[in-house]
């Protein structure tokens, strides 16, 4: 039982702080930064929409007020299978030769919407976006400067989750993403990072790769595919995209369970990515396997800390019990001052874990994460 126990510790400590004090050594030991410098490619912008009316016509409105070139930009956008007015809204801003709108009747997913999108770009660089968040005007110029560095293929934004004028949260996912963002910048600055930013990253036209069907991770799947060709892939802080920081406790929980689930289906589409082919193997398991596995090392912990008798164990016990209890009051809205954001770190904490377990349960079930808008 104890070395259960240890043993467990061990792989809950490096998931979570082990690895980034690696990167963080690397870093120091070898790095390797991005000769970014000017640099004004065509660029291809794709997008897959489906029933977005709301929101659509600011998204065009905000891509059309980019910080680049007019004559070097062109729109993609696929309808899939729209109910709403959203062909409507595409076949008006068709108009602008600028613009192209593919209309599918049928819903085919957002991997096929990309494929096709893909298929007709004329851009040297594909930039990928989602139609929900903001995305501020000198971003795509930074993403194509990276570019500048002929061994990139790659390059992934930054989502800030928050609104531009008041700042980013700190509480929930949002939290969550600063951490994740720490991790991104520490393995761009002397490797590659793993997977990119789905809301706002580009990549050099000839590295992008056809996504199988019903793909839930494109911003995964493609990175590591440029990656496999010999390039790297690097992230640029500075172009940004902006998001709802909390769209509800379901929809982002149904939402991270989808994320996670794509990390399995991942190892079903592309094996060799658990194999010598894999450029960044290490990093690949350390990033997104092991949190996987994390959940599952929480639970040995918690109940071989239980059944062993010794002082330090029952400490150790009672420990976890009590940062439990913590994310029990932060989602009953319990918690009142400085106690608060270390409950709500709990929370996020204990909610992304669960979402790992029930994306196992789907894995090994059958049952497969839908597209949600």
């Amino acid at each position: 039982m104890k070395l259960i126990f240890w043993l467990s510790a061990a792989i809950i400590a490096y998931t979570y702080f082990g690895y980034p004090a690696w990167l963080w050594l690397r870093k120091r030991l070898w790095p390797r930064p991005v000769k970014s410098g000017s640099y004004r490619p065509s660029i291809s912008i794709v997008m897959v929409v489906r029933n977005e009316a709301p929101v659509l016509q600011r998204k065009l409105e905000n891509l059309f007020a980019l910080d680049y070139p007019s004559d070097h930009l062109e729109f993609i956008v696929v309808s899939d299978g729209s109910e709403d007015c959203t062909n409507q809204i595409l076949t008006e801003y068709a108009q602008d030769p600028r613009v192209r709108a593919v209309v599918s009747p049928l819903a085919r997913g957002k991997a096929a919407g990309l494929n096709e999108a893909v298929a007709i770009a004329s851009g040297e660089l594909v930039v990928f976006t989602d139609v929900r968040q903001y995305i501020e005007p000198p971003s795509v110029r930074l993403l194509a400067e990276s570019f500048a560095d002929p061994d990139i293929g790659c390059v992934s934004g930054e989502l800030m989750l928050g609104n531009p004028q008041t700042g980013e949260t700190a509480k929930g996912m949002g939290l969550y993403w600063r951490m994740e963002k720490q991790i991104r910048e520490l393995e761009a600055a002397s490797a590659s990072v793993v997977g990119a930013t789905g809301a706002i990253y580009a990549v050099r036209r000839k590295f992008v790769v056809p996504l199988p069907p019903e793909t839930i991770l494109d911003d995964v799947f493609i990175p590591m595919n440029v990656i496999r060709q010999g390039a790297r892939v690097t992230f640029q802080p500075m172009a940004r995209a902006w998001d709802i920081p909390d769209l509800g406790r379901d929809r982002e929980f149904a939402r991270k369970v989808r994320t996670l689930s794509g990390n399995y289906q991942l190892l079903q589409l592309a094996p060799w990515l658990l194999s010598r082919a894999n450029p960044v193997l290490f990093e690949f398991v350390s990033h997104k396997l092991m949190r996987l596995v994390a959940p599952f090392a929480l639970v040995l912990t918690l109940v071989a800390s239980f059944l062993l008798s010794q002082p330090m164990y029952k400490f150790a016990f009672w420990l976890q019990l009590a940062f439990y209890g913590l994310s029990v009051l932060a989602m009953v809205g319990l918690t009142r001052g400085p106690v608060t954001q270390l409950a709500d770190a709990a929370l996020t904490f204990v909610t992304l874990n669960t979402a790992a377990v029930v994306a196992f349960v789907n894995f090994v079930t059958g049952r497969k994460a839908v597209w949600l808008r």
